[in-house]
């Protein structure tokens, strides 16, 4: 308990003074997710739209293929990339393996599922109220994802939360693709991974208060913004 107690107090000392070590964890941390976040936000919320748009032969396959992998593995995540980047891989020779973009990619495979489903699910019920309205105004099934997308802002932004929640906790593929090098790709999951293995607390339970005050600010920002935008 006494253990427990110093190793507290050691890390509100190193939030207190933010320390430089875990200055550059938690600013790599949030590059990575937030890039990652991104990508997946501009990859998955026209697709999930036009899945609700759009009738073709196999998009319930789609639908299901989409909402299945949210369920999917971080650590398959990280061996399908770390297979891509490799030396011996298709993309092996971009040198990419044990970088943040490598980390960034994880976090993108794994955030993009996310943003569909959301999305997707906004949207239909969407283009069920409004579709047959923007058709007969003129605009093709295309020109309908934008405005159908603007419609459905609180949904989309729930999914870019959604998405952010996802990366920044994730350490499964992010450690194997980025091999978790000191200084250069350790971020804050890996880090309270491998220094709770080590025994060293301090370090891990102040990036943990962080992690977890991001979390509470992630939830509360998410709450709030689709208060606003439900009001309008």
């Amino acid at each position: 308990m006494n253990d427990f107690a110093a190793a507290f107090h050691i890390a509100v000392a190193l939030i207190g003074r933010f320390d430089v070590e875990l200055r550059a964890i938690v600013y790599l941390s949030l590059q990575v997710s937030l890039t990652a976040s991104v990508c997946a936000f501009a990859i998955g919320a026209p697709l999930g739209t036009a899945l609700a748009v759009y009738r073709f032969r196999g998009r319930g396959v789609v639908v299901v293929l989409a909402n299945t992998l949210l369920g999917l593995p971080p650590v398959v995540v990280g061996l399908m990339v770390y297979l891509l980047l490799s030396r011996s891989g298709p993309l092996g020779s971009l040198g990419l393996l044990f970088t943040p973009t490598a980390m960034t990619i994880a976090q993108t495979v794994l955030a993009t599922p996310i943003v569909v489903a959301l999305v997707h699910r906004v949207a239909v019920g969407l283009w069920r109220a409004y579709g047959d309205s923007l058709l007969i105004s003129g605009a093709s099934r295309l020109r309908a994802i934008r405005p159908l997308m603007r419609m459905g802002r609180e949904g989309l932004l729930t999914a870019f939360l959604a998405a952010f929640g996802r990366a920044i906790a994730e350490v499964g593929a992010i450690i194997i693709v980025g091999g978790n090098i000191r200084g250069y790709t350790r971020s804050m999951t890996t880090t309270i991974a491998l220094e709770t293995s080590r025994g060293d607390l301090s370090l891990a339970l102040a990036l943990g208060i962080i992690l977890l005050a991001i979390s509470m600010a992630v939830s509360a920002a998410s709450l709030y913004f689709g208060r606003s935008l439900a009001d309008r």
